[in-house]
């Protein structure tokens, strides 16, 4: 009887969790799943004349055969990856601060400052930036008033401004996860480290990294992403020699109404979004649910 009881318990709780998991994946399904299927199904096809289609490969073809597509597509790549590896040296030092020597209100405080910057869309502060960089703005007034530059000074479209504006838009994507993993370090393994006669490198390298490998390779994985995805950070920034791949994606579909070249760029996009991520986490000795969990 208790047997019975129990499999007719366990089966009414998988079936509300059914319920519970239905709307989500019914999200999943039309808005992630479904759509990636018919964007794929056109960029597998070729227009022959108005309304008429059939299947073909030119649409990648293309992407190989010409040299700006290629090179924009490493460019961008080579670029995410440099401002992944800028962020991760910026943000460790920073989020190791506010896990280990901040306590009470004042951790609270600097964890807010990290986040304030936030609350605004990604297009005010890049635009933030380009008053700041630009010929008439407040660095340029600053170094004339100063007298360090003898006339304007254009710090805009260049890919040094471009690497600024990427690693400071994805910097809260490094810490949060960092701070979250850092936290539960036992401070005690740390003083250990010092005991055994460890300095501060060898305790950094043998005990803090190895802990924190999970949250960097997290931090990692969605820094890189939103890197390589990014539109309007290379675009304002670097202006329209940035030579960035969303800009080639972008040209496709809006400038060019190229709704089969599109598709494919994109879905060239995510298979280097997914490789390189692989790789990362190979080289890590990191596991994708170790990562997310």
């Amino acid at each position: 009887m208790s047997n019975g009881t129990s499999v007719k318990g366990g089966g009414t709780f998988r079936f509300g969790l059914l319920l519970l998991a239905f709307p989500l994946l019914l999200w999943l399904f039309l808005l992630v799943v479904l759509p990636h299927i018919d964007l794929f199904l056109v960029s597998m096809r070729e227009r022959i004349s108005h309304g008429k289609y059939e299947f073909s490969l030119i649409n990648y073809i293309e992407f190989f055969s010409e040299p700006l597509y290629w090179n924009t597509y490493v460019r961008t790549a080579v670029m995410s990856i440099f401002a992944t590896f800028l962020t991760l040296v910026i943000g460790f030092p920073v989020s190791y601060y506010i896990a280990k020597f901040m306590r009470g209100k004042g951790k609270n405080v600097l964890f807010l400052m990290c986040l304030i910057p936030f609350w605004v869309s990604e297009l005010v502060r890049t635009f933030g930036w380009m008053i700041l960089l630009r010929e008439s703005g407040v660095v340029s007034n600053f170094l004339q008033w100063s007298g360090i530059a003898d006339g304007p000074v254009e710090m805009l479209y260049n890919d040094a401004t471009i690497m600024v504006g990427l690693v400071y838009t994805s910097m809260l994507f490094m810490i949060v996860p960092l701070v979250s993993v850092l936290d539960s370090l036992d401070d005690s393994l740390i003083e250990a480290g010092y005991d055994l006669g460890g300095n501060g490198f060898t305790v950094t390298r043998d005990i803090v990294i190895p802990h924190a490998m999970p949250g960097i390779a997290s931090g990692c994985i969605v820094v890189f992403m939103l890197t390589l995805g990014n539109y309007l950070t290379p675009n304002l920034l670097g202006g329209k020699d940035s030579l960035w791949f969303t800009e080639q994606i972008y040209t496709q579909f809006i400038t060019r109404f190229n709704w089969e070249s599109g598709p494919a760029f994109g879905f060239l996009l995510l298979v280097l979004s997914l490789l390189i991520v692989w790789v990362g986490l190979k080289l890590s000795k990191q596991t994708l649910s170790e990562t997310v969990g």
